[in-house]
This record gives structure tokens, sequence and C-alpha cells, in this order.
């Protein structure tokens, strides 16, 4: 499955962008040693923020599931507000979404790999939305097959034509879908803003590690207030440019 063409854009003419915060500094020296090899830059918020929910779906949440992430509730929460914000601040919403059809296999290696990714074949209830975080109409559902919210998908297009330069990134999980979303979203030419209490893994030590490695190299890491604040062009974020309602 190729990846989507994206047509060029020019940048808006602007001020430099509103410089984000890093959600949780870390102590231990990592920090220090990152910056002095020149890493740990910051990408700040452009003109025109979309919020990305990847995966939002029970599998993550529900007890019982494979899948299930200790402090998926917590990601919910958190993405619920999140989800008000964007849609009271009129910013485009999407929702990138794995899901197989029901007797074929479109990622035979990544189901070799990953098992648990039954859990998405159409009809399993794992694979529906979380409770509270149901698209809304206009808000594109995104189906992909793997990793990625971009790759063999449309999103990287979609943003474009909706005119997006910064997606505020959400959802399941840090290690997977989330970081190869953000680091995706880099590589097509958007700022990704990674929303730590909106994201969640299998164990602290993980989500803390890939925090720290996307916050390193490939995205900003920031706070839920802050993003909450963005969404609704406040602070933060606040010279980007509202949907037409």
């Amino acid at each position: 499955m190729a990846e989507p063409t994206v047509p060029a854009r020019s940048e808006p003419a602007q001020s430099e962008p509103a410089q984000s915060e890093p959600a949780r500094p870390v102590a231990d020296g990592r920090a220090e040693d990152s910056a002095r090899a020149g890493f740990l830059g910051r990408l700040g918020w452009g003109r025109a923020p979309a919020l990305v929910l990847v995966d939002a779906l029970a599998a993550y949440s529900t007890p019982g599931s494979p899948l299930c992430l200790a402090e998926g509730p917590r990601a919910v929460a958190a993405m619920a507000e999140l989800l008000r914000a964007a849609r009271a601040g009129g910013r485009p919403v999407f929702w990138p979404t794995v899901r197989y059809p029901r007797g074929a296999v479109d990622a035979p290696l990544f189901f070799a790999k990953v098992p648990a990714l039954a859990a998405f074949v159409a009809g399993s209830p794992l694979g529906a939305f979380c409770e509270g975080l149901e698209p809304a109409a206009g808000e594109a559902v995104v189906e992909k097959r793997y990793a990625s919210a971009f790759f063999g998908t449309d999103l990287a297009s979609s943003l474009v034509q909706a005119g997006v330069d910064t997606v505020v990134l959400a959802g399941f999980s840090t290690s997977g879908c989330v970081r190869a979303s953000a680091l995706d979203a880099l590589q097509h030419g958007f700022r990704p803003l990674v929303v730590a209490e909106a994201v969640a893994d299998r164990d602290p030590a993980t989500q803390e590690q890939n925090l720290f490695d996307l916050e390193a190299k490939y995205a900003d890491v920031i706070g839920l207030t802050e993003a909450l604040s963005g969404l609704l062009g406040e602070g933060a974020g606040s010279g980007a440019h509202r949907e037409a309602s």
C-alpha cells in the first residue's frame, strides 16, 4: 500500500511560533547530556493546530482485553478534555483507527508479530471507540493497517487540505502508534505535539522512556493544560486560526 503523495505547501508568513513547555523534565542527567549533544530543541505551536486521536479504542481501556493498559482510563479522560477543547475552539479533529476486514489480513507480518491485533478485526467490540470518545459529524475517521497514522492513509493530504501545520497527538500506545505517528508527522512537515497525560503504555518505564525519546528527537511533549489552552486559542497556539463555522 503506497503512502499518499503530499502536495507541497508554503508556510504562511508569521512570527516565531509560540514556544511549548516540556511536560516532564528528566532529572537524572539524560536531559543535560542530550542537550549538550544537540537534541531537545523545541518546535512550538504553529498557526493552525488539529487534534489527532490515535487508536482511541476500547481494547486499551477495557478490563480483560489483552491490550488493556493500567493508565488507559486516565488517558481516555484526558483525551475527552482535549476533544471538548478542540470542538469548542473550532479545530479539526482526526481519528486514525487501526481496523482490519473480517476474513482478510492486509498486514500479515504485523499480525504475525502482534497476534493481539485480532482485537481490531471488524466486528470486535474491542475495536470500538472508547466511551465518550466518538467522532462527530464532519470529523474524519482514518482507517489504517499499521502503526503510523500516516502510512498508507490519506491523513497527510487531509491535514494539508485543512490548512493544518500543527498536530496535537493523543491516544494509544505511546511506544507504538503514537510514536510512529509523531515521527511521520514530523517527516511530513507538521509540528507534532504529544500530550503526556493523554497517552499511555504497558508500564511506567516504557512510557517515560518513549516520551523522553520523542521529546529529544521528534516532537514536543507538552502538558494537558497547555494543550487545552492551545486548542482553545488561548496562550500557546493562540495565533492559530480557527476553522470557519
